[in-house]
């Protein structure tokens, strides 16, 4: 039976969500690790990858799963009992055995978090913190990342991808008590590519956005800090 597992997590403390050769401290290998477990050796898929330091709220995972593992909701308890307390199984449902967590996934959305005042130690892992911000000029420039884009210079140097052409749907910025709340709705993103827009935001001004998004000049912008991007939602 293929299973789909809504996940949430606290990415402060691993490499990233891939899991990896090197190390099993990353989402998907500390997920696996358990798993491997409970007698389930199916390979997690992913609805795609999130960076070092960045969290998910509603991340999505394929796995394939053994007869004797019928009781999801029992999996579920399982699972959350045996995983670190920065990674929670929300949900856990049966799923035709031709979905695809990446593949069949049509729109992903994520969202960025700042707040305008000196840091704290509470908060530091999960919002960028600035001493300024012009929030009305980003509200107005959010919106030049909507439509279908060639995003190769909001793209981290040396991905291997066969496009870089994504459709953003959706971009808007609120205020919501005390915090800038950015949103990103795509059919997809390229690695970095948010971190790389919000840092835009931050940095350029309306022109020059266009003149990037237009690929006629790459102003070589710092992409935001990690911590403040959540991978908040996956539309099947």
């Amino acid at each position: 039976m293929r299973c789909a597992l809504t996940i949430a997590y606290n990415g402060t403390n691993f490499l990233g969500s891939q899991t990896q050769k090197s190390s099993k401290n990353t989402v998907l290998g500390q997920l696996e690790h358990v798993l491997n477990q409970l007698n389930i050796d199916s390979k997690v898929i992913a609805s795609g990858r999130t960076d070092r330091g960045v969290h998910a709220s509603g991340q999505v995972c394929h796995i394939d799963l053994p007869e004797f593992w019928s009781d999801l909701e029992k999996l579920k308890k399982v699972l959350n009992e045996m995983l670190p307390p920065s990674i929670i199984v929300k949900k856990t449902d049966a799923v035709d055995d031709n979905f695809h967590a990446r593949y069949s996934a049509k729109k992903r959305l994520y969202r960025y978090i700042i707040k305008e005042s000196q840091s704290n130690p509470f908060e530091e892992s999960f919002v960028t913190f600035l001493d300024s911000i012009d929030f009305l000029n980003i509200e107005k420039n959010i919106k030049l990342f909507e439509g279908e884009h060639d995003f190769k210079f909001f793209m981290k140097s040396g991905s291997d991808v066969k496009s870089t052409t994504r459709v953003i749907y959706r971009a808007f910025a609120y205020r919501h008590k005390g915090y800038i709340i950015l949103n990103f709705e795509a059919n997809g993103f390229l690695r970095s590519q948010i971190r790389l827009m919000v840092g835009a935001l931050l940095a350029l001004s309306a022109d020059e956005i266009r003149e990037q998004l237009q690929c006629k000049i790459n102003y070589k912008i710092k992409p935001a800090k990690s911590n403040g991007l959540y991978l908040s939602k996956i539309k099947y």
